[in-house]
């Protein structure tokens, strides 16, 4: 029976570089190659049973950084705490690198180059990355407008950024490619938003001619206690707007959603809820039924 592989201590459980376990005297050549260790990138390695999350893959990346470069966009997102890389796995990460300085191109690796100001690049655990404003700024002039502002959304509801901040981030940057597309992403932006498709069907509503819907509603009984606080809600109208995500299909969640909903029926309250393929497939098919019930529940309110 074959010995299993001796695993470093200093090796199990970060991404390192390969070249530097090497010349520490911490594995060899022949051993790198193994199955014990997983590429990557060119030369970053780590343990097969270490996390892969977001997290290591920016300690990965951090590595491979040249002087004045930072992880950036949605990478640096990670680093406040918002996670806007999806599911991919690996994940495609962003890092700025200022001119002249390059960075070897990869399929999971996006190289924005521009220049990076002193106070735009902080560490975080040791790892470099863009200022919170300058990763708003960078995230908030996406082309797309709803990602865009569904970043936004994310920073300011995990407080890396203030509402009255974002002024001060467009002011200061004037001139710069992209400020008017953050600027109007920044009039779209509200604190409360509690997941992206939150945002996504708050704008989808917007766009559609609908009135602006207020977030994270609280709605109380008669003898003062919380019953519910609604994600989205037209509150003179008592109608509410729910996106559910997959969790509601547990079990215990399911019941306590049956629960609430029947509190909230006898307080008078109508409530959609939604899910991401309504949001992302049947978008128009949303507005129209919010639209119907906005009617309904208007003219309710008007008739008493």
């Amino acid at each position: 029976m074959s010995r299993p592989a001796t695993v470093p201590a200093a090796l199990r459980y970060a991404p390192f570089r390969g070249s530097a376990a090497i010349a520490r005297g911490l594995l060899t050549r022949g051993q790198l190659a193994g199955p014990t260790w997983q590429r990557m990138f060119r030369g970053i390695y780590r343990h097969v049973d270490a996390d892969a999350d977001p997290l290591a893959w920016c300690q990965a990346v951090n590595l491979l950084l040249p002087p004045g470069a930072a992880l950036s966009h949605r990478a640096a997102a990670v680093l406040y705490g918002v996670n806007l890389l999806g599911r991919s796995n690996p994940p495609t990460m962003e890092v700025t690198v200022p001119p002249p300085e390059r960075l070897r191109p990869h399929p999971h690796l996006i190289v924005h180059r521009a220049g990076l100001a002193p106070a735009e690049v902080v560490r975080r655990g040791g790892i470099a990355v863009t200022s919170p404003a300058r990763t708003a700024f960078d995230l908030g002039r996406d082309a797309d407008r709803v990602a865009a502002v569904v970043a936004l959304d994310a920073l300011l509801h995990q407080r890396v950024i203030k509402p009255d901040a974002l002024r001060a981030i467009a002011d200061e940057r004037l001139g710069r490619p992209g400020v008017l597309a953050f600027r109007a992403a920044a009039a779209l932006a509200r604190t409360g938003a509690e997941s992206p498709m939150e945002t996504r069907l708050r704008l989808l509503l917007v766009a559609g001619g609908l009135p602006e819907p207020v977030l994270q509603h609280e709605v109380f009984g008669g003898d003062g206690w919380l019953i519910a606080r609604l994600d989205l809600a037209y509150r003179d109208l008592r109608l509410g707007l729910e996106y559910d995500g997959d969790h509601h299909r547990d079990r215990e969640v399911f019941r306590r959603d049956a629960v609430r909903l029947n509190r909230l029926r006898l307080r008078g309250w109508t409530v959609l809820r939604f899910t991401a393929d309504d949001v992302l497939r049947h978008p128009e098919r949303v507005v129209e039924q919010v639209r119907v019930a906005y009617e309904v529940a208007a003219s309710r309110q008007t008739s008493t």
